[in-house]
């Protein structure tokens, strides 16, 4: 179990880091005494985070990088040197049944939400397993453990993103390279649309999270040694419940989600 005991003069990188929790993430670990590489597509918005890095007394780098391109992931990767904690946020979403997704917004967002945090993991992971020291967060869902109505392309990539990080936990932890993935319910940043948010259940409108609820769960796993971090902590309960009584959450989820949906089309 290895703990992050402290970030001064380390090196992060983290992608999606441009807004929303990959924004709170990157200030927190250059206050923390990080150097911090910042990776995003948008310009001005990567650079908007750097300055306010820079304005705290931090020490930001960016490159850009369209997550979903192997080709851009790779070149950013070696651009960046080695990386002691690597934090794979970049991800979007977008609530709407199977049948009205489309093909090429399927792949991109497979692509994005687990291939680019593949592709990152690959490139940065030999260099910490020489050195013996490195932590990989791999920023996931809730829905990487409980599929909801509305999310099927969603949850199959965060689905393969905690499957990828549980593996990776046991094959690594020997290698002196710490694993962790994070799993928040909904939470309230640009991420949601007017529209995903209407389509949401009631109830998960009514207990979305403030993106630093997320950010602080997350530095508190890493502090100490945690390999899942579910956020709030009360949901982890529902994975022993499906588990002991699946019809009961099933028909529970069905009757929370699908009619909310189906009145959406």
């Amino acid at each position: 179990m290895a703990k992050l005991d402290t970030l001064q003069g380390r090196t992060a990188l983290v992608t999606g880091a441009s807004s929303g929790i990959g924004r709170l993430v990157a200030r927190r670990l250059a206050a923390e005494g990080a150097r911090v590489v910042l990776v995003a597509r948008r310009r001005a918005a990567r650079e908007r985070v750097a300055d306010e890095i820079r304005e705290d007394g931090g020490e930001a780098r960016v490159l850009p990088c369209d997550v979903g391109d192997r080709a851009q992931v790779l070149e950013a990767a070696r651009a960046a040197g080695p990386v002691d904690v690597l934090v794979n946020n970049a991800g979007f979403g977008g609530r709407a049944l199977f049948v009205d997704h489309g093909l090429d917004e399927m792949e991109r967002m497979v692509r994005v939400n687990f291939l680019g945090a593949l592709w990152f993991t690959r490139a940065l992971v030999e260099p910490m397993v020489a050195r013996r020291r490195g932590w990989i967060v791999f920023m996931a869902s809730v829905a990487g453990r409980l599929g909801v109505p509305g999310e099927s392309i969603y949850a199959a990539s965060k689905f393969a993103l905690v499957g990828l990080a549980e593996t990776l936990s046991m094959e690594l932890e020997d290698a002196g390279v710490h694993v962790m993935s994070v799993l928040p319910a909904a939470v309230d940043t640009p991420f949601f649309t007017a529209e995903d948010r209407e389509r949401l259940p009631s109830v998960a409108r009514r207990g979305m999270l403030a993106p630093e609820a997320v950010v602080d769960a997350m530095f508190d796993g890493l502090r100490r040694g945690r390999r899942e971090v579910t956020v709030p902590r009360r949901l982890a309960g529902v994975y022993v419940l499906r588990a002991l009584f699946p019809s009961l959450v099933r028909r529970g989820t069905r009757r929370a989600t699908l009619s909310r949906l189906a009145g959406a089309r």
